[in-house]
């Protein structure tokens, strides 16, 4: 067996490399399967799996067999299969979980996108309005609504997992009110309303989906009287006034898209309001080959980036920002402190 002693020479580790196709589907067959849910504490046969989760046992065991090279399950001695702490976050119910974004990484839209990378390279565009004959949001929404849940379930995990985060971070107490722009359910916005009892705010998101904002925040949930719930598209406007405003993790569009949110926020604003704006950066993450893989995904779906502090400083400052601080929320995200001049 390979392991980090005995590296592979690079001419295999290229063909390795090649495949890569190969894991990200066996993830993603993993993660449809229930296979992680399925496997309880102790080892269990390729066979007792397989009645759990409704296959044949021998493909499953080759299945099973190919993630664990990775680290993805483990094959002890005697034919079993185990945990490891990396299948453990394809459980649902793991609180750290990230089944959904392993679905969504793979949803089956990125499989036509990805062999065109070297379209997208040498144009700079997306891939997806050639692909569709549409914008990419506009093509999930009408077209494939299974893997826009997918990815607003996504989305709402990564949310959840790191709200708590930012409201640790952010110091509120000169504001009475805040914003979530494209805050998906409202994790952010509902742990601000909790850390201070006295604010008010808001959450804009596209109207599919706030309508299944966090309980929290809906009719009858303990912050529901304190908080307003918006369909709409912050590209096009934002129809709130606040004192902080917050961005997280959405200014990845292309160009003109992210410079219209940062404009529409500073008019909305106006002078003197704070503009929190949340983002992985590339060039300082442990995770560079994550970040740098969503990087190009958002090439190929809506031609836009992921950033490093100099283009995110430099997009906020083009549409008329003032950044005060930029701090690490946690070991994958900035928060870049602006506020709006007078």
């Amino acid at each position: 067996m390979t392991t980090a002693q005995t590296a592979p020479p690079p001419s295999m580790r290229l063909r390795e490399l090649a495949f890569g196709a190969a894991c990200a589907a066996a993830l993603r067959a993993a993660a449809r399967l229930g296979v992680a849910d399925a496997l309880g504490e102790g080892p269990m046969a390729a066979e007792d799996l397989a009645a759990a989760v409704k296959t044949e046992a021998a493909p499953l065991r080759r299945l099973l067999r190919a993630l664990s090279c990775y680290g993805v399950f483990a094959e002890r001695p005697d034919g079993t299969f185990a945990h490891t702490d990396v299948s453990r976050l394809l459980r649902e119910d793991d609180p750290h979980s990230l089944r959904a974004i392993v679905l969504w990484c793979t949803e089956p839209w990125t499989w036509d996108a990805w062999p065109k990378l070297d379209e997208a390279v040498r144009s700079g565009r997306n891939v997806v309005q050639d692909l569709y004959g549409k914008e990419f949001f506009q093509y999930l929404n009408e077209d494939a609504p299974e893997s826009a849940d997918v990815f607003n379930r996504a989305m709402t995990t990564s949310s959840k997992q790191s709200a708590k985060e930012v409201a640790e971070l952010l110091d509120l107490s000169g504001s009475s009110s805040v914003a979530d722009l494209g805050g998906g359910q409202g994790h952010v916005v509902a742990s601000l309303l909790e850390k201070y009892p006295s604010m008010r705010g808001t959450l804009l998101d596209l109207p599919q989906v706030v309508e299944n904002a966090d309980p929290r925040l809906r009719e009858g949930g303990a912050l529901a009287e304190r908080v307003q719930i918006l369909g709409g598209d912050c590209r096009v406007s934002v129809p709130v006034k606040a004192d902080t405003y917050i961005i997280k993790n959405i200014l990845e569009w292309d160009d003109e898209s992210t410079t219209r949110l940062l404009r529409n926020v500073r008019e909305a604003g106006g002078p003197g309001a704070r503009v929190v704006v949340i983002e992985n950066l590339v060039d300082d993450t442990p995770s560079m080959r994550f970040s740098t893989a969503m990087d190009l995904l958002l090439l190929l779906n809506v031609g836009g980036a992921k950033h490093t502090t100099e283009s995110m400083v430099n997009r906020i400052t083009a549409a008329g920002l003032v950044i005060d601080d930029i701090s690490p929320v946690n070991p994958y995200l900035h928060a870049f402190d602006c506020h709006v001049p007078g």
